[in-house]
């Protein structure tokens, strides 16, 4: 999703069920319209008692609410475009070698991604890079695959889309992804390639956003994509149930942060194109956040009596105004420190 909740049931199962009180209503919030996220409300875990009966398909509607952004298109070079909208940021990158995209948007978002690509050139697409697992990222690996595209990923992305998670916040149930929608090469650590006269280097990190991310420097163009690695002005989600550290996190972005210099554009999951002064932005309020909720979990207080001591309070202004606001920010941080 945008916010990339995949909760998979683990150890940390009481502990996210324990938060879900609090979370629930305002992450739902920032993501649904009322009469939408009525019907999910009804039928979440920590909602039981309400009524409201849940759409038929409720992944087909957490979906489609996603898909109903417009993408837009904005030029980072002459041949690489970064395209915005139905979950977070692409790039494609064009010429005589074909078409490289990096992420794909969610799946019912297809024939507005399809339009968008065709309209950059009329060059195939040869090859699909995910930053990680999260569906926002691979929903339309299938029918790029189907066009003829190689899908390139880390190890870790091919065995978690192999396996079903559950969203707890949302009491959403993913299966595993088809076998046709898996990538098809994989690395482990570093992977190089060459295409329409760009380096793409791309690199694995430790546990971050999840244990599945990657970041592409696309070193002609002065180019970085970060994937969830960073997002832009906002609370990031970072994904505990597949190995999310926040300490991860802070980590990755002190790699990005090495490699950019002033001119160097950088393309988040989620949010506006980049600077590096705005990645520093984000990597320091990582570390006052982490540092913040981690006293409260030290002095033993729960996830939700974390959030609701407000920590945060004087951040929410600069960096509340995403996918969910502090109180819920706290409680997801809670379970990576």
């Amino acid at each position: 999703m945008s916010s990339n909740s995949f909760l998979k049931p683990t150890s940390r199962r009481a502990m996210l069920r324990d938060s879900a009180t609090v979370a629930g209503s305002a992450f739902l919030a920032q993501l649904f319209p009322a009469s939408l996220r009525a019907s999910f409300l009804g039928n979440a875990p920590w909602n039981a008692a309400q009524q409201s009966a849940p759409p038929a398909d409720p992944v087909a509607a957490f979906r489609a609410q996603m898909a109903a952004n417009p993408i837009q298109a904005q030029k980072l070079a002459d041949n690489l475009t970064m395209l915005s909208g139905p979950g977070g940021n692409v790039t494609v990158l064009t010429g005589p070698d074909g078409k490289l995209v990096v992420d794909n948007f969610v799946q019912p978002a297809w024939s507005k991604l399809k339009e968008s690509l065709d309209a950059i050139s009329n060059a195939p697409v040869k090859t699909v890079i995910n930053t990680h697992w999260h569906f926002d990222h691979v929903d339309n690996n299938g029918p790029l695959h189907a066009a003829g595209a190689t899908i390139l990923a880390h190890e870790n992305t091919k065995k978690r889309m192999s396996e079903a998670h559950d969203l707890l916040v949302l009491n959403l149930h993913f299966p595993a992804s088809p076998a046709d929608t898996l990538p098809a090469q994989t690395f482990a650590t570093t992977h190089k390639l060459q295409a329409n006269g760009e380096t793409l280097a791309l690199e694995h990190v430790a546990p971050a956003h999840t244990d599945t991310d990657i970041f592409i420097h696309y070193e002609k163009a002065n180019v970085i994509q970060t994937g969830d690695l960073s997002f832009n002005g906002i609370y990031p989600y970072i994904d505990a149930s597949t190995g999310g550290k926040v300490s991860g996190m802070i980590a990755a972005n002190d790699k990005i942060l090495k490699l950019a210099n002033n001119d160097t554009k950088i393309v988040p999951g989620h949010g506006p194109l980049a600077t590096k002064a705005d990645i520093q932005k984000f990597r320091d309020m990582l570390v006052t956040t982490r540092d913040r909720v981690g006293k409260l979990k030290s002095a033993g207080k729960s996830a939700q009596e974390a959030a609701a001591a407000k920590p945060l309070a004087d951040l929410e202004d600069a960096w509340g105004h995403g996918f969910f606001p502090g109180d819920v920010y706290v409680q997801i941080l809670y379970t990576t420190l």
